[in-house]
């Protein structure tokens, strides 16, 4: 059973409707509980608002000691974490533990994101001295997605707490029993009633987060349809901090490669890890038409038959679990089933169970398909003939999230690092690879030029520039009489 919401430093009831998360793998309920009303959600905005201003006049040493407090208590609890990810979400445990470490991990790097990119600094000048400092926006919301549904939610609470702002987090309807736990972390760690509160629900509790006269940012992860009615939404509202992340229609891209097993291991990751639920998953695979884009396909082809599907705590561990839900993995099938070219393998729902989806492989050279980002184990090929067609191609989105190139000669690395538009863009590895150190966004429809990770500092804090002189003196002007 749920804790229920949490809301000016403590657990309550919602009012809202019932509403179940379960395992993917086997539809065992996980958790029961009630979604926020609009009453409830306004409750959370008061307790926010009325936190606001002690949170920000607090010192950021006394801050980051709660925060600090947080890191020990995540790192103490990554295990137990690790596996609510992977039971509610059907995560691999592998995959999941490596979620849960980052959740601790993040507060280390956001502290150096703040103090790098938000931070203060002083420079003499004729007159005395010109100070730069940062200010929080107030309350901020966050709204989580069902894929990381700890890691990326943290990634925008943590900067933002340490920037002085205070929080309304929702999660995702997918995951209320990991986002529950995240706040039961929140709460062990001592931040004053209000500054972090909790939410759960869908469609109308995030219509009433969204709803709200008391927020000042709304920081966004998931789909690009959702992502751009957010966009719309506050259109013409300038005052609104916006940070949304909507994924992409990925293009991963090979030329000059000897090695086709290496470069297939590359490819296979890249687009089926966490089962293709990753934003930055390869959806587009570009292969040089010829003998070398063959062997490679063929070694594509032979490496995913030999993925092994299965549940978190199967043994030995497979590669992937199921999709988040069996309604997903079917739309899923659906979408991937409704694309135009020739099946070399097909995405299909598997006999384990609804959610459980076999990677499908789709070569859809020369025909048009919708450039979508269909969120799970689809792999599209396309098959070009000169190194500039295979850019183009990679180019041939209106998404921009990540992107790769696998070759053996760093020449072609240096022209496609300079033609291509994306934000997270790889070299010799899988596009999923992303450093907490490095921004993390790209153009178009995959955000709206507000990236996250170490730049999450920026949209967290607003700049105050400042001229200073300790003394009132006379300034005089021309044309002006000041004695």
């Amino acid at each position: 059973m749920s804790k229920g919401i949490f809301i000016d430093g403590a657990w309550c009831a919602a009012k809202g409707d019932v509403f179940t998360s379960t395992d993917p793998s086997d539809d065992r309920e996980i958790w029961r509980g009630q979604a926020a009303s609009g009453q409830d959600v306004a409750r959370a905005y008061e307790a926010a608002r009325r936190a606001f201003e002690p949170w920000a006049e607090m010192s950021l040493e006394a801050r980051l000691e709660i925060i600090g407090e947080f890191k020990k208590i995540a790192l103490a609890n990554k295990e137990k974490l690790a596996q609510l990810i992977a039971r509610e979400t059907g995560k691999v445990l592998w995959d999941a533990t490596g979620e849960a470490g980052a959740v601790a991990g993040k507060v280390d790097v956001s502290t150096k994101a703040y103090h790098e990119r938000t931070g203060q600094s002083s420079t003499p000048v004729a007159f005395g001295r010109a100070d730069l400092r940062h200010r929080p926006h107030g309350v901020m919301a966050v709204l989580g997605p069902y894929n990381f549904p700890a890691h990326l939610p943290n990634g925008q609470i943590i900067p933002a707490l340490i920037a002085g702002n205070t929080v309304v987090y929702k999660p995702s309807e997918l995951c209320p029993a990991v986002g529950e736990f995240m706040m039961d972390l929140y709460a062990q760690a001592g931040f004053p009633a209000g500054v972090i509160n909790m939410v759960q629900g869908a469609r109308d509790t995030g219509a009433a987060v969204l709803d709200s006269d008391v927020l000042d940012g709304v920081l966004f992860t998931g789909s690009a349809g959702t992502g751009a009615f957010i966009h719309r939404k506050f259109g013409g509202r300038p005052e609104i901090v916006l940070a949304l992340e909507m994924g992409g229609n990925n293009p991963l891209m090979l030329w000059d490669v000897q090695d086709a097993q290496a470069a297939a291991s590359i490819i296979v990751q890249s687009a089926f890890i966490t089962s293709g639920q990753r934003c930055t998953c390869a959806r587009r695979i570009l292969l040089p038409r010829g003998p070398e884009g063959d062997r490679v396909l063929e070694a594509v082809l032979a490496m995913t038959d030999s993925i092994v599907v299965g549940a978190w705590d199967d043994e030995p561990a497979p590669f992937m679990g199921p999709l988040v839900s069996s309604a997903i993995a079917t739309q899923v099938v659906e979408r991937a089933n409704a694309l135009t070219g020739k099946v070399l393998r097909p995405t299909q729902i598997m006999d384990r169970g609804g959610a459980f989806v076999k990677p499908g492989i789709i070569d859809v050279t020369g025909e048009t398909n919708p450039d979508e980002e269909i969120f799970g184990p689809v792999m599209q090929i396309h098959r070009f003939d000169q190194f500039k067609d295979g850019i183009a191609e990679a180019n041939n989105t209106r998404f921009g999230l990540s992107a790769g190139l696998i070759s053996d000669d760093p020449k072609n690395w240096d022209v496609f690092i300079r033609k291509i538009r994306a934000g997270v863009v790889n070299f010799n590895r899988p596009t999923t690879g992303a450093a907490g150190f490095l921004p993390f966004g790209g153009p178009g429809l995959s955000g709206n030029h507000n990236p996250g990770a170490f730049y999450a500092a920026d949209f967290c804090a607003w700049p105050m520039a400042s001229q200073i002189s300790e003394t009132v003196e006379n300034m005089p002007a021309q044309g002006l009489s000041t004695c």
